[in-house]
């Protein structure tokens, strides 16, 4: 039988990886994933630690790491010591019942690992449970025309009003596994991860609606699809867009006109305001947005390790990122740098970048939460 070490070395030289590479992606220290490859778990600090780095291995070679954990606790059963009272010949009496104990323990603990891990029965109960109740909660969302990003699932119905006001034009969705599929009236369209795509949903050969797919799950279908609807206009401009160009930056707020309840942090103060500068860098994938004064919004997916953004704003910045963690930014305002702590891995925020002028006649760079 392949060991564990054997299939993670085997699958890493199939793909043509290297180690180094796969440290730097994942943030494994070399030596680690070396052990991990050569069944070393002594040079771990603990099980916990061996496990959580296996587990993160698997998923980035895409193998099943349940699959994995098996071949692992199998080694390990079968390398764990004879327990020392069946060694011992002192005491022949206790012999039979400390066998049939002992083999009872196995067995037991064989078969709730069997159900748990390697056939991972209750995971697979939750998840029929979780398929079914998806597939009962089919909903129809009316699409009003405005930017919206929702989550849908398998079988969910998008109502777009149609122009000449007679009814809705209803799209179905097929598919939420990999690439996101949707049904309409002109044939089945399909979008991958973090694509953005224009249908043409009445036939007319103008473009209605813009599909962009920011969220989708690989292995399981139940988790939906993360989708954000804009509408076109006759001219081909996203509202999105439409509504960027009309907020207007000409002049410093008050602070005092500010939203009372707005989480404020302070990054420098001068008596009078300047262009300052936005430094984005990537040290992991992710979705980032960001508009810079009364300019249009800018989005796209970033790659680990991609080069950043650096851009110059003079009066303010607003950015929307998918995963905190993801990104390092700093802002550079006069002969000063400011990294901004925006939150923990996985979050989602919004924050303002501005400069306000306060009481005291001061002009200061903000970091503003945005509901």
């Amino acid at each position: 039988m392949e060991s564990y070490g054997e299939i993670l070395r085997n699958e890493r030289e199939l793909k043509g990886l290297f180690i180094s590479d796969i440290a730097r992606d994942t943030a494994l220290p070399k030596n680690y994933l070396e052990a991990l490859e050569e069944e070393r778990v002594d040079d771990f600090p603990g099980e916990t630690y061996f496990i959580g780095a296996l587990d993160n291995y698997c998923e980035y070679l895409g193998i099943d790491k349940n699959e994995i954990r098996a071949l692992y606790h199998a080694k390990k059963i079968q390398e764990a010591p004879v327990p020392v009272e069946l060694l011992q010949k002192s005491k022949p009496k206790y012999l039979i019942p400390l066998i049939a104990s002992v083999s009872a323990a196995i067995i037991i603990g064989l078969g709730i690992y069997l159900y748990f891990v390697v056939f991972n029965v209750p995971q697979k109960i939750a998840q029929s449970a979780e398929k079914s109740k998806n597939q009962k909660k089919n909903q129809q969302y009316l699409f009003t025309g405005k930017p919206e990003t929702k989550r849908f699932y398998k079988g969910d119905q998008i109502l777009v009003p149609s122009k000449d006001g007679k009814g809705n034009i209803v799209l179905i969705v097929s598919r939420t596994l990999g690439k996101f599929q949707i049904e309409t009236p002109q044939g089945r369209e399909t979008v991958d991860l973090s694509e953005e795509r224009a249908l043409d949903i009445d036939g007319d050969g103008g473009e209605d609606l813009i599909v962009y797919l920011s969220d989708i799950d690989d292995k399981k279908e139940s988790a939906g699809a993360e989708i954000r609807l804009l509408a076109k206009n006759e001219s081909g401009i996203s509202i999105a867009m439409v509504e960027a160009s009309e907020e207007s930056v000409d002049s410093i707020p008050i602070a005092s006109s500010l939203r009372n309840n707005a989480t404020r942090t302070v990054l420098h103060e001068d008596t009078r305001p300047y262009p300052f500068t936005f430094n984005v860098t990537f040290r992991a994938p992710c979705i980032f947005r960001y508009k810079i004064d009364n300019q249009t919004y800018i989005e796209r997916y970033f790659k680990s390790g991609e080069s950043g953004i650096a851009a110059s704003a003079q009066n303010s910045v607003r950015f929307w990122t998918s995963n905190n963690n993801a990104m390092k930014i700093q802002i550079t305002a006069g002969l000063s740098n400011y990294d901004l702590k925006i939150g923990n891995e996985g979050e989602v925020n919004v924050r303002d970048i501005k400069w306000v002028k306060d009481s005291d006649g001061k002009y200061r760079v903000v970091v503003l939460d945005v509901e």
